[in-house]
This record gives structure tokens, sequence and C-alpha cells, in this order.
């Protein structure tokens, strides 16, 4: 099944517009599934989940999301903030012309659509989040879980100083950012990555999205009424086990949480026939 590039244009209220970088693939009639990637990656962290899901019927489409794309950089680091984020996610539907899709979003693209269900749920279809649990989850075990405060210890920098941040992981030939992949190193396309993030201002950029967590941030999304799939791998660098299993709670439709054996935070390169299978089984 060949996969296209494509852009998206999208209206924002902000900037004026907005062009994201997108690869799709599967007949256009198939069904909708859109694709959130997190950090550090891109749409190239789909790779190996887009073939399968496109020839089993899924029309899919996997966007590079604002701070990613390249003619989408702002510099202002409230353009970042999860409002902004979110209404690119419905930009990126409206823009594909479907009336509502399922959305799969790892990492911080999770938090993207796990905020869209929550507030636009007649956007999605279904949901499958990977990695990172309802945002409120994440907060609750953020204040009272030693393990997940030390797991999330790494984000002081990047809210404080995207620049700083940058050169460090940057620099020694990206030495840092080798790191942060951990042992899945061998299964992430990690050179590639490397280069994305060594141009121009991507990093960064990237970045960004961390500078514009609010204290607040996450506290007006609520609950989610879609059907739902959490996806956690029991080796997950950055979360913890009382936020994965906290999960649950936000969730008031159909809900499945899938624990993955020694699998990490970086489950659509670790073990993508798993996820294909979870994300099948929640499109049913």
């Amino acid at each position: 099944m060949p996969v296209e590039s494509a852009e998206l244009h999208l209206d924002d209220p902000v900037l004026g517009s907005v062009v994201l970088d997108a690869v799709m693939a599967g007949a256009d009639d198939g069904i909708p599934v859109l694709l959130l990637h997190g950090w550090p990656q891109t749409s190239l962290s789909w790779r190996q989940v887009i073939p399968p899901l496109a020839s089993s019927g899924c029309k899919v489409v996997a966007v590079d999301q604002r701070g990613y794309s390249p003619q989408t950089r702002p510099v202002d680091v409230s353009a970042y903030a999860l409002p902004h984020l979110v209404h690119d996610a419905v930009g990126m539907i409206e823009a594909l012309g479907w009336e509502s899709a399922h959305v799969v979003g790892h990492d911080w693209g999770a938090v993207v659509a796990w905020a869209l269900a929550a507030q636009r749920p007649e956007l999605v279809r279904t949901l499958t989040a990977v990695s990172v649990p309802h945002p409120q989850a994440f907060n609750a075990a953020l204040k009272s879980d030693p393990v997940q405060w030390k797991k999330s210890a790494y984000m002081a920098l990047f809210r404080t100083a995207p620049g700083k941040a940058a050169q460090v992981l940057l620099r020694d030939g990206a030495k840092a950012l080798r790191e942060v992949y951990g042992d899945a190193v061998h299964k992430v396309d990690v050179e590639r990555y490397v280069e994305f993030f060594s141009d121009d201002d991507a990093m960064e950029a990237s970045l960004r999205w961390y500078a514009a967590m609010g204290g607040d941030q996450f506290k007006d999304i609520g609950p989610v009424d879609v059907p739902t799939t959490f996806v956690w791998g029991n080796d997950d660098v950055a979360i913890g086990a009382q936020a994965a299993r906290g999960c649950g709670e936000w969730c008031r439709n159909d809900f499945e949480m899938r624990v993955l054996t020694d699998r990490g935070h970086w489950i659509p390169d670790e073990d993508p026939d798993a996820l294909v299978d979870a994300i099948l089984a929640r499109i049913g």
C-alpha cells in the first residue's frame, strides 16, 4: 500500500493560516484514521503502523504537528498552548473532508487526542491513546506519586528554557537526544530524527510545546465519552503505573487498557503489531 505525502492547510485565529505536512495511505473511502505523533518524533513514528491499517481498509493520515512542520513554527510560546493544538486537530479532520475520525495519539499526540475527545466528541469515533494516559490521571500521579515525579523531572528544563534545552540535546552529535530513546534506540529511526531536529529550529520549536504548559493547562480536560483504548508499556520511562492505572477513571464509555509487557515508551516503534491489533480492535 503506497504512502503519499501531502500538505494540510488550516485556518488559525492567531496565525491566520497553518500548513502541516502529512503522509497518508489507503483508499479514499476507507475508514478514517488520524495519527498524532509525540516528542521527539514526527509522522515517521507511524511508519510501521500505517501500511497494515491501510491494508485493513482504513484511510490513514499521519500529520507533523505545529512546530514540527517547517512551514508552521511560530516563535511565540503561547502559540503552542493546548487549545491551539486541539484547534489544529479539529482543522485536520475538516481539511481532510471527514465528518469524524478514529483518533490515535502517542505521547504528546495522546494529550491532544484526549483533549479533542473530551472537548469535541462529535469528531472522534473512537480514541486509542498510546503511552500517555488521560491528563487528569497524569496530573494526579504527578502530585502524589514519587515515581511519576522522578520520571517527569526532565520536563523542568524544557519548560523554562527550550532554547537551552535544544542546545543540550543536540550538542556532541546529538548525544543527549539519542539517549532519550533509551533501550529502543535500535528500533527507532534515530538518524533520521537527529537529521530532522538538527535542521533550522525544529528542536526548539518542538520544545515550545513544553514551555507552553501552564499549571492549569489540563484542568479543563474532562472525562471522555467516546470508546477508548489505552496502550501502555510496563517499562515506560516517562509514565509510571499509578498514572497509567488511573486512566480508566476518566473514561465513561467502553474502555480497555492494554498493558504490553517488557515494552517501553516508544510503542509504535517497539511493538507496531500489538498497537495495530489494539487500534483495529477498537475501530471494530
